[in-house]
């Protein structure tokens, strides 16, 4: 098993169980030493995965309880001040998208952490001389941020409540955008 189908497995494993799953019964399954998981371990960390070591074993952060979808309204102006607001409270975005009366749900990955990363964004806009994905919706669009822990999300919809940024769902809009 190549190391990569292997850190795979080693993530099922560890989404499959609501309990810690201890480094010796993950080493038995995969068929690798002991060092091998905590290797793979720490490379998982490194690539964003919320592994947790107790004395019991590894667990996996449920990563849906640390997300929420925010629909915002807003011109293409604001755009630097609202993702500003998002990561400098701890948020990570990961997409922006739109439902679209016709189009249906049109969206697009930004997996942006930092300013940097909003100024690299910004800056692919304008040299593509593009328009943003919120302008085929008078502004209204949501983002899904990630954080680590609840607060922060609560946090950052009062921030966004706060700056005007909030908008509330209408009438032809589903609740859950990703079911067919």
């Amino acid at each position: 098993m190549k190391s990569e189908e292997r850190r795979e497995n080693l993530i099922r494993i560890l989404s499959d169980n609501e309990k810690p799953v201890s480094g010796g019964s993950l080493s038995d399954q995969l068929d690798v030493s002991r060092q091998v998981i905590v290797q793979d371990i720490a490379i998982l960390r490194a690539h964003g995965y919320q592994i947790f070591s107790t004395n019991r074993g590894y667990y996996l952060q449920d990563v849906h309880a640390l997300t929420r979808v925010f629909k915002v309204c807003h011109d293409a102006s604001k755009i630097e001040e609202e993702l500003n607001l998002i990561v400098d409270l701890g948020g990570r975005v990961l997409d922006v998208f739109v439902y679209h009366k016709v189009y249906g749900v049109v969206k697009v990955d930004l997996k942006i952490k930092s300013r940097l990363d909003i100024k690299n964004y910004l800056a692919q806009i304008k040299d593509a001389k593009s328009k943003p994905l919120l302008t085929i919706t008078s502004g209204y669009h949501y983002h899904t941020v990630n954080a680590d822990s609840v607060e922060i999300l609560d946090l950052i919809q009062e921030k966004l409540a706060d700056a005007g940024f909030l908008a509330n769902l209408t009438d032809y809009e589903p609740v859950d955008f990703w079911k067919e």
